[in-house]
């Protein structure tokens, strides 16, 4: 069974070496000459080549785990501690260009013990950078001041737009102030995330998952031990990073090419170097958050109507279907697996934008969905979702994943590419590619008819749809629900218009009886005359 992912901390373990360097009083001295205010280490010669030559040598030695400087000091700095510990934005790196976009760096502390290297990239050549505590504003009493010299820093995040781009102005039109504002974070592990349309952060992507949700097992947390930032041309949109990925199973070089957009597009290559047999490689896993929703009804759990990231798992697959599937709270560790060859795409996804269905100020309506798009042929493999129990919303409990088919043993050598878009939806050339319309609600309740009595073991399903070929339905005709189950018996399937002023808005209905055992596989979709008119609607249902 997998661990759950604390928010606040992006809790991990096992993790890489990092390529650390000396640096004599002599070096130090020169390498304060360096721009924006920071301390340098030597020019030595770096590309992409040159990391992935260095993750592959990586890959033929034992595994030894990065640095944990001064573990008694970094422990006792607690999340009100490294609140303090703010990074002077005077001393970012590109603080005044080239590019548009600043990098700053996180401190050390409780739940980010570990040394994560930061390298400047420019003309060929790579310095790392230097930590000094005078980059942080610090309390002249904090306990961070007890640290060893270059004892590195945490993770890095890119800040807005030094330029105050118009496009970009904040939700209310103001315009956002760089020194207060970031769209991507790599904090943890291999964990980062990006801001979506509505510059709110949300669920989290990694660079890879090692083994999670596997009974008697113990997930493998890689790590980014490296990072590698590219100085970018004056007026750049682009901020290119190269990061070095290790764990006792596998190494990794990274490119990330991420794009400051509407939300933010990020174009990942990679290469990896496995060490030793995996059973369960996950290829750019999503880490999301769900504890309950709409479908069904969790009385006084929580004030709240909907607490949620993500609230759903969508897929485009290689032969064109497109599968929604609600995302569940199970009552135990749950993997589902929706088998596929070269998907077209993938991704959590938050479609439920609405307030009033949350109630809460953090802004669960804004937070971004994550689509992934594989760039060349993915072949045989499973789209996988691994849903963990959860009574808190501090627990990332959603974990999805591309698992290849085809083994992966120690010597193999895996390069891959693809893209990250943090958008509110799915990209725009994904959603003119069907005009199906799509799940807008899924509900859950006691089954028969009101009024009646209701018969035992018997469950009602609503499933809501939306989109114009609904609209289009002739007059007098109605569309057949199409359900299937894993096991039990569909009672009674009907669909209907909704009457309230909403083109195309259609629910199909159904009831399911079934005994206690195994979770039921449903799935269910609207044709008319042959023709499909709605997504497949994939459900788990766990029988009370």
């Amino acid at each position: 069974m997998t661990v759950k992912f604390d928010r606040r901390g992006f809790i991990a373990a096992s993790f890489a070496q990092a390529m650390a360097m000396a640096l004599d009083g002599t070096a130090r001295a020169q390498a304060a000459a360096g721009h924006d205010g920071l301390v340098f280490g030597q020019a030595l010669p770096f590309s992409f080549d040159v990391l992935k030559a260095q993750a592959k040598e990586l890959a033929k030695q034992p595994y030894v785990a990065p640095p944990m400087p001064a573990p008694d000091v970094v422990a006792k700095i607690d999340y009100a501690i490294h609140g303090t510990l703010k990074y002077r934005t005077n001393v970012a790196l590109f603080a005044n260009g080239p590019g548009q976009f600043p990098a700053t760096f996180f401190h050390l502390g409780q739940f980010f013990q570990k040394t994560v290297r930061m390298h400047a990239v420019d003309g060929g050549q790579q310095r790392e950078i230097i930590y000094e505590p005078s980059y942080f504003d610090m309390p002249s009493n904090s306990i961070a001041r007890r640290l060893p010299e270059n004892v590195g820093f945490a993770g890095f995040r890119l800040q807005e737009d030094r330029a105050g781009h118009p496009s970009r102005g904040g939700r209310d039109g103001g315009s956002l102030d760089w020194r207060l504002n970031d769209w991507v974070a790599f904090l943890g592990a291999s964990y980062f995330r990006a801001i979506g349309e509505d510059y709110q952060y949300g669920l989290s992507a990694r660079g890879l998952a090692i083994d999670p949700a596997i009974a008697g097992a113990t997930e493998e947390f890689p790590d980014f031990t490296s990072f590698y930032i590219e100085t970018p041309a004056d007026g750049a949109d682009t901020v290119i990073v190269y990061a070095l990925l290790e764990s006792p199973s596998v190494t990794g070089a990274y490119r990330f090419a991420m794009t400051r957009t509407a939300g933010v597009v990020m174009d990942v290559g990679c290469q990896l170097h496995v060490r030793r047999d995996v059973q369960r490689f996950c290829i750019s896993p999503l880490t999301s958050m769900f504890w309950f929703s709409e479908t069904i009804k969790n009385i006084a759990g929580d004030w709240r109507p909907e607490v949620h990231d993500s609230d759903g798992l969508a897929i485009w697959t290689g032969t064109g279907e497109r599968i929604w599937r609600p995302l569940n709270n199970p009552p135990r560790p749950v993997v589902s697996s929706f088998v596929d060859d070269s998907p077209k795409g993938f991704g959590l996804m938050q479609r439920d934008r609405n307030y009033d269905h949350y109630h809460d100020g953090v802004g669960y309506e804004r937070r971004p969905s994550l689509w992934i798009e594989p760039v060349g042929q993915w072949g045989r493999g499973t789209v996988q979702l691994m849903e963990l129990p959860t009574d808190d919303e501090i627990h990332d409990n959603i974990v999805a994943a591309w698992v290849p088919a085809e083994p992966v043993e120690a010597g193999r050598v895996m390069d891959l590419a693809y893209k990250l878009h943090w958008l509110n939806d799915e990209p725009s050339a994904v959603r003119v590619q069907t005009s199906l319309a799509r799940t807008f609600a899924t509900r859950v309740g006691t089954g028969g008819e009101p009024g009646t009595a209701r018969p035992p073991g018997l469950r009602k399903f609503v499933v809501e749809f939306i989109g114009s070929i609904l609209a289009n339905v002739p007059a007098g005709l109605k569309p057949e629900a199409v359900v299937t189950a894993s096991r039990g018996e569909i009672v009674n399937p009907f669909t209907e218009a909704l009457s309230n002023d909403v083109a195309g808005h259609w629910r199909a209905v159904f009831d399911l009886k079934a005994s206690s055992g195994d979770p039921i596989e449903l799935r269910m979709f609207m044709r008319l005359k042959g023709q499909v008119l709605t997504e497949t609607w994939a459900y788990q249902y766990h029988v009370a």
